[in-house]
């Protein structure tokens, strides 16, 4: 059973988490939230006696509380909060936390169906580290490419072809999109390559349906209200995918992935696995899975149909790293490092 105390020293983790990523609005709230939820109503009576995991890299309890918040500051349904919300100055502690639990008493209801979902922010900065592994892939070989994706979310990482990017002083992807991504950029620029998608699917236990405006919405809400320029890339993201959405499938990771790679796929096509800041939330028996499925197909793989797993995963040391594994040749190498919203990337070969 899950103690009081474990929760407020995740909200305490988290407002140092949204410090570290350019978040000080959302630290405000947190911290201002794990010290001022007391028991006895029923929202605060359901987070600080929270069973299971309320931390970042499980439950995610914080971060749940905030983006309940946040949708109805955007639906216009908390107006006081909402005076307090970016783009206003950074508001003093006890002022936001008296609003804030004032909203949460108003809205107990909505706030308690919220709580039941976990946050997917679908952080479409990550295809900026994704693309780059691609760019590297298509560079060795030059097939057009099947893209599967496990914890897909609502697929707006399942669309990097749609983007357009800057990596150092050279452009890659669609010069023509309205979604740009330049994060920070040191090393070597990634190979110059074609990438062309020819397949695209996607698995999550709950994948987000953009064309559902619920859905839409909710998703936009777990993104923090102070970074006005990603809160717009997402929105432009959106705009995208929902121009030809692409597959995704309610599954579990590991067996979805053991059907997709036990299919058939066309000669010189590259297969290639995907994911970013979701192999923290799979349990180790769909881990160990994934990687089982994973060496059975690298054991099949040619030349001329070649498997790649590429992840930007946390490595336990200085934050995600993007790292590719490629067959029939066998190799496992780091790519990059970087941060969770992927505004700077380290290329590393």
């Amino acid at each position: 059973m899950t103690t009081e105390q474990t929760v407020r020293t995740a909200f305490a983790d988290q407002a140092r988490w949204c410090d570290q990523l350019g978040s000080p609005f959302t630290a405000q709230l947190m911290r201002v939230l794990g010290e001022s939820l007391h028991p006895g109503t029923p929202v605060a009576d359901r987070v600080l006696g929270w069973q299971g995991d309320p931390n970042a890299m499980a439950d995610s309890v914080p971060l749940r509380l905030a983006g309940a918040l946040h949708a109805l500051v955007r639906a216009g349904q908390a107006p006081d909060l909402a005076s307090l919300y970016p783009p206003a100055p950074l508001p003093d502690g006890p002022l936001l936390a008296r609003t804030a639990l004032a909203t949460l008493a108003t809205h107990n209801e909505t706030v308690l169906e919220t709580l039941e979902y976990a946050p997917q922010t679908n952080e479409p900065g990550r295809a900026a580290a994704l693309y780059a592994g691609l760019l590297y892939v298509a560079a060795l070989y030059p097939w057009p490419i099947e893209l599967l994706e496990l914890g897909a979310s609502a697929g707006l990482n399942l669309i990097p072809d749609r983007y357009r990017y800057t990596f150092g002083r050279q452009g890659y992807g669609d010069p023509a999109s309205p979604v740009h991504l330049a994060p920070r950029w040191t090393g070597p620029a990634p190979p110059q390559a074609r990438v062309e998608i020819v397949e695209r699917r996607g698995c999550d236990l709950n994948p987000l349906d953009i064309q559902d405006p619920e859905q839409r919405a909710r998703l936009l809400s777990y993104i923090w209200p102070d970074q006005i320029e990603r809160l717009a890339r997402a929105e432009g993201a959106v705009a995208l995918a929902l121009q030809d959405p692409p597959r995704l499938d309610q599954a579990d990771a590991a067996d979805w992935l053991d059907i997709q790679l036990a299919t058939p796929r066309p000669p010189q096509t590259t297969r290639v696995v995907w994911h970013s800041i979701a192999a923290q939330y799979f349990p180790k028996a769909v881990q160990m899975q994934i990687a089982t499925a994973l060496q059975a197909a690298a054991a099949k793989a040619t030349p001329e149909a070649p498997l790649a797993h590429l992840a930007f995963e946390q490595d336990g040391k200085q934050g995600p790293a993007l790292t590719l594994a490629v067959w029939p040749n066998g190799t496992k190498q780091t790519l990059a490092t970087g941060n969770a919203h992927v505004q700077r990337l380290n290329w590393v070969v």
